[in-house]
């Protein structure tokens, strides 16, 4: 149960970091930064590998190039789905 809730918090953390690198607002707040964290994490990981520092089974810097791919990516459609 502890290693969840650490898992919950380092993925938020994760997913914040990535939208104050691109300066862009996840949608969902608290919960969007979540699971942009947890996907980012997932999509980092599966492409580039587990390397570099290990917090909490997330290999942090793939997880983070991950988290902002996340995000720019989300945020150009949700931007796009505004001007519809």
């Amino acid at each position: 149960m502890l290693s969840f809730l650490w898992a919950l918090i380092i993925g938020g953390i994760i997913g914040w970091i990535a939208g104050l690198i691109l300066g862009r607002d996840i949608p969902g707040g608290v919960i969007g930064n979540i699971i942009a964290g947890f996907l980012g994490a997932w999509i980092g990981q599966a492409i580039l590998g587990n390397w570099g520092p290990v917090v909490s089974d997330f290999a942090i810097i793939p997880a983070l190039i991950g988290a902002i791919a996340l995000v720019f990516i989300v945020s150009l459609v949700m931007k796009s789905m505004r001007k519809a």
